[in-house]
Order: C-alpha cells, then sequence, then structure tokens
C-alpha cells in the first residue's frame, strides 16, 4: 500500500528550505480538505492559505514555531464560532441543489441538526467546530505526504494574534489549528534522518472478535 510508505515518509519537519510548493499541488491539498469528513456533513470550519510575508511575519511573533515564516505555505483551519440555524439552512439547500433533490426534501436533516445547536452555547459550537478542522488536518497530512509535500501541523501558536491578523472575529471564525507546508531542509533538520518512532501495531491496538 503505497499510502503507508507516504506516511512512513512524512514527520513533523522542523526546518525548510526556501523551495515553494507549486500551487497545483496546494490546489489539491485544498480539495482534499473540502472533500474531508464532517459531522452532519456541514464543514463547519474554513480553510486560510497565507503565503504574504508580511502577514506571515506578523503571525509568526512570539511563537517558538519558526515554521509560520519560513515555510513555502502557511495553512490556518479556523472552526466556526457559532453555528446558526441560517447556516444550517443554506447548507441543506445546496445539498438538496447538487443532488438534484426537490427543495425541503432535507427538511428533516435540517430541522435535527438546527435542533441540536440550538441546545448548545456558542462555546459548545467553538470546541465542536475546532474538532472538525482537526478532521480536515488529518486529510491534509495525508493529502501532502501523498504528493510528497512536507508539512507541520501545529498548535504552539497565539490563536488571538491569528484572529486578529486575519481578521477571523468578524468572519464568525476562530483559529483552531495550522500546518505549514514547503520542503525539509534535510542537511539543518535534526528529525530528517531520524527513523519515524511508533508503539508496536499489538500494543497500539487491540481487536474485540
Amino acid at each position: 500500500m503505497e499510502l503507508i510508505k507516504n506516511l512512513q515518509w512524512r514527520y513533523a519537519v522542523k526546518k525548510y528550505t526556501d523551495e515553494r510548493v507549486s500551487e497545483n499541488k496546494i490546489d489539491q491539498i485544498i480539495e482534499s480538505v473540502n472533500l474531508s469528513a464532517s459531522s452532519c456533513g456541514i464543514q463547519p470550519y474554513r480553510l486560510i492559505v497565507v503565503t504574504n510575508p508580511e502577514v506571515r511575519e506578523k503571525l509568526s511573533l512570539g511563537s517558538f514555531n519558526s515554521q509560520i515564516l519560513d515555510s513555502s505555505h502557511l495553512l490556518v483551519f479556523a472552526g466556526f464560532k457559532n453555528i446558526s440555524s441560517e447556516y444550517i439552512a443554506d447548507y441543506v439547500a445546496m445539498m438538496e441543489e447538487q443532488r438534484a433533490l426537490e427543495a425541503a426534501t432535507l427538511n428533516s436533516l435540517k430541522d435535527a441538526v438546527t435542533s441540536f445547536f440550538a441546545t448548545q452555547t456558542p462555546e459548545q459550537h467553538a470546541v465542536w467546530s475546532a474538532k472538525q478542522a482537526y478532521i480536515g488536518l488529518g486529510t491534509a497530512l495525508i493529502a501532502a505526504a501523498e504528493l510528497k509535500v512536507d508539512a507541520t501541523p501545529m498548535e504552539g501558536f497565539d490563536p488571538e494574534l491569528f484572529n486578529k491578523v486575519l481578521g477571523l472575529s468578524e468572519k464568525n471564525l476562530h483559529a483552531s489549528v495550522i500546518i505549514a507546508l514547503g520542503y525539509r531542509d534535510a542537511a539543518n533538520d535534526y528529525l530528517a534522518s531520524m527513523p519515524k518512532v511508533r508503539l508496536p501495531i499489538n500494543e497500539f491496538s487491540s481487536r474485540i472478535n
């Protein structure tokens, strides 16, 4: 299985070269994330691709992760702060349109999802959305490995700084997790030549037959 080889190849890169990732590969990674699973299928997060060096310099302030500034591209996964009934209605209407269904065919789905989120607080919405963003994060890591693009998933950043610099709060978003993309600087990254360390499969997993 080629996927296993690619996942054995990938690691969280610490040092990047200045080689740029092609926009074609970035587009494929973005499309992969867009195709990723999400609970209720409503995609409660957005993906922001940041290449502007001045913006990235602002985002890197106070962070120990130099990859924010030094990589080719920075992907910001931003979860919704609040999941409104209007958003759910619009999304379900889009589902009906894309599946060539008559309007109101999916009203039972719309009502069930709306009712569920009506019982939740905005804080719970934000936590739930961030968890969904992490599913997209996993998809991005796998897609990047398939394309032999190096990646670094990161939580070590100032989310409030990201929210401010990128104007996320005004868009009902909050920075949840980020990924740097680029190509490893094998000569200066101490992890580049190290074997991948993982638990033995029989210790990591178990079966109930």
